[in-house]
């Protein structure tokens, strides 16, 4: 295996584990504890399911991998702070987004080829890639492995 392909399944593993981390404690905490904040005041775990299906939607755009799966959740998830939208999707609804959101990013993810993980996000200009070549595809997988980790645990509070 060369370094690169070592650097990339390192980046993709720990992504791949986060997010079986995340299913497994989904999966361990029902409904009714979802709706519960995480500590008075804060975010509720149905909030922050919400918040991580509609970051992890931008990865498809930024990733230059196709479309959002659910843009209906942008505004309430991304825009606006728990609570303050008051019509937002079940549990139910939500836990079925995130298990296609997931095997989607893992079919996209795996058709990449190597090389592709090191080109640029569309978020980046091509002049400005040529001066920071870092803002590439691999570090967004990176950047939102670690915001995915911040969240998970918060998510353990409610365990």
């Amino acid at each position: 295996m060369t370094r690169t392909e070592t650097i990339v399944k390192m980046v993709l593993d720990r992504w791949d584990a986060s997010i079986k981390n995340c299913g497994t404690l989904l999966n361990n905490l029902d409904d009714e504890t979802l709706q519960k904040e995480i500590a008075p005041g804060k975010n509720r775990g149905i909030y922050l399911l919400g918040h991580l299906i509609a970051v992890h939607d931008d990865l498809l755009m930024l990733l230059g991998m196709g479309e959002k799966l659910y843009p209906q959740l942008q505004e309430p998830f991304l825009k606006h702070a728990d609570k303050e939208i008051t019509q937002i999707p079940s549990v139910v609804e939500l836990r079925a987004f995130w298990a296609n959101q997931c095997e989607v990013l893992k079919h996209k993810f795996s058709s990449l080829v190597l090389e592709a993980w090191f080109e640029k996000h569309t978020a980046v200009s091509t002049q400005e890639f040529v001066i920071e070549p870092h803002r590439n595809k691999l570090n967004i997988i990176i950047t939102r492995t670690s915001h995915l980790q911040y969240h998970l645990g918060q998510l353990q509070l409610l365990n």
